[in-house]
């Protein structure tokens, strides 16, 4: 008997089973007891230039264990709180199945496994895959009541249509807008070349989306910003990871200078949990080759981890 072993298994986080932040694994959808669940769509057939956001999960995964020292939650000195406390229930649920270059096939599969948590009336944390993963995870919100999409990116990715394609990683927030289900987005971060050409910017507008740059945000300051997102409507996040500098997130299919810090981003995403209903969120487009550091995927997993403990404790 190792030391330890009296009270049970250590469960360092360099050891054992890479769940999302050493959080118990489920692999049974329809068991599913949970207020927090992980869903892996390591899909990446919408990328347009660099592929490899189909190992973000794993590699987020692996990062978060960085974050799981077995003591009862994260004290916060700043808040003065406790989060991801004893009785936190996330749990991780595995990955949605990926029919490699059948996009639809992948797509339903991941709307199923979102539809799965929210039936069993749970918060779904999906990992990315590309931002095309997006489109199945906001479909299955259809029953769910209206969202306010906020997204962090520094695309605005409202392509409607190119070479035939609507599903891709340009696409999302277009397919996005066109539901009846959403009532609007604030896109922030967006910046500098762009997938999307100016008449998506104008389509974007006219069908209500807030665009903000990063500059233009931090302009305004986070409290100016906080008054132009409604607050009256429950929120799904989606987070592309490429919204940060590549200074402190180089593992991303197309990196774009001038982006945010880790902290920007938080203080925005920690005031909305404080304010209102978070019910879905998404992160995508962590390429962890592209990373030899990795501090891609920790940046992305010590966002979630925070983000999931703020949400949590607003919630109660």
């Amino acid at each position: 008997m190792g030391h330890g072993y009296e009270s049970g298994r250590l469960n360092l986080p360099f050891t054992g089973i890479a769940t999302f932040g050493k959080y118990p694994y489920q692999p049974d959808w329809d068991a599913l007891e949970a207020d927090v669940a992980i869903l892996g769509a390591p899909f990446d057939f919408g990328t347009q230039w660099r592929p490899g956001a189909r190992f973000g999960p794993r590699a987020i995964r692996e990062a978060s264990t960085l974050f799981s020292f077995g003591h009862a939650g994260a004290y916060d000195h700043e808040d003065g709180v406790t989060y991801l406390g004893a009785g936190t229930r996330i749990v991780d649920m595995g990955d949605a199945d990926i029919v490699h270059t059948d996009t639809e096939t992948s797509h339903a599969n991941i709307e199923a496994g979102v539809r799965a948590i929210l039936a069993k009336g749970a918060i779904p944390v999906v990992l990315g895959g590309d931002h095309s993963v997006n489109i199945p995870c906001i479909r299955a919100f259809a029953d769910q009541g209206p969202i306010h999409i906020v997204q962090i990116d520094a695309h605005l990715d409202f392509v409607d249509e190119r070479h035939g394609v609507r599903h891709g990683h340009g696409n999302p927030m277009r397919r996005a807008a066109e539901q009846d289900h959403v009532t609007g987005l604030t896109q922030l971060g967006i910046r500098n070349v762009s997938s999307t050409a100016k008449d998506g910017y104008d389509d974007a507008a006219r069908m209500g989306s807030d665009i903000l740059s990063v500059r233009q945000m931090r302009a305004l300051g986070t409290e100016a910003l906080l008054e132009r997102i409604p607050a009256d409507v429950p929120l799904y996040l989606t987070i592309d990871i490429d919204g940060f500098d590549p200074s402190i997130a180089p593992g991303t299919g197309t990196p774009s200078h001038g982006g945010f810090l880790y902290y920007e981003v938080l203080e925005v995403l920690a005031a909305l949990a404080r304010r209102q209903p978070i019910v879905g969120v998404d992160l995508v487009e962590v390429a962890p080759a592209y990373d030899h550091t990795d501090t891609t995927a920790i940046l992305a997993a010590q966002l979630l981890l925070n983000l999931i403990g703020r949400v949590l404790h607003a919630q109660g």
